[in-house]
């Protein structure tokens, strides 16, 4: 999987963020999403102090306010959905701004935005700062179960070339007079998409079986996987933010 695969969210620097291996920060990550998401609503002085661990991630990172804020709003339908719930809630009820809303449905409103945005804040860290092959290589490191990461990084190899295949398709299409806009070639566009796949299938047969003829395992060689596996020393780094966050979630849980 050569550089041409990068996803669009990595951000090629060389910051201690990005030098860490990558089953480290998907640990570290995985540890702080369980420690926010264990937070009781109620403390809302924890959440600030896991907005100040994500900001000093993102600056060690070197990935600005401005890239981190702007991914964000793929959490946006959540959002939408959870500025509703003060307005359906039950229970005892509060006028804010003239407006009689749910107490519970305000806490879990902010639930669900807090928890959330920490959570896409986290991830796009994890994003921006790894490669989608070394993604995959950490997770093969963390013994993710083998089918999960073949999958995908068989996916990955091959997705540029599924994609150009979809393109000439749609130009086929379309230099015959179809026009996938009018409802009524629907059937046309339903029959590309069926093309497509059975492509992709018999493609991906012929790739495998061609692979086990050279020896493949079911395992990609340990060549694949890059330069060694992480150390103590960079566990203890990188555990260091999930600690803190632990210690947070602990002390809230204790406090509320």
């Amino acid at each position: 999987m050569g550089a041409g695969h990068a996803h669009v969210l990595y951000r090629a620097s060389d910051s201690p963020v990005h030098r860490l291996p990558p089953e480290v920060k998907i640990a570290a990550m995985v540890a702080f999403t369980i420690a926010v998401v264990a937070t009781p609503r109620e403390a809302l002085w924890a959440f600030g102090a896991y907005a100040l661990l994500v900001a000093a991630v993102a600056a060690l990172a070197r990935v600005n306010a401005r890239w981190l804020l702007l991914r964000s709003t793929i959490e946006l339908p959540f959002v939408l959905f959870a500025f509703a719930l003060p307005f359906l809630g039950a229970g005892e009820r509060v006028d804010v701004a003239g407006l009689h809303l749910s107490v519970d449905g305000l806490y879990g409103a902010w639930n669900i935005i807090a928890k959330g945005t920490l959570g896409v804040w986290a991830s796009l860290l994890l994003a921006a700062t790894t490669s989608t092959r070394d993604l995959i290589v950490g997770l093969d490191r963390l013994r993710c179960p083998q089918i999960l990461t073949q999958i995908a990084t068989f996916m990955l190899r091959y997705l540029d070339v599924l994609v150009g295949e979809a393109r000439r398709m749609r130009v086929a299409r379309i230099s015959r007079g179809d026009d996938p806009r009018f409802v009524w070639q629907l059937r046309g566009f339903a029959a590309g998409i069926g093309a497509l796949f059975l492509r992709a299938f018999e493609r991906g047969e012929r790739v495998y079986l061609a692979m086990l003829s050279r020896g493949y395992t079911g395992r990609m060689p340990t060549v694949w996987q890059g330069t060694a596996a992480a150390t103590t020393g960079q566990w203890l780094i990188a555990a260091t933010v999930p600690v803190l966050a632990g210690t947070v979630a602990a002390t809230a849980a204790v406090l509320t």
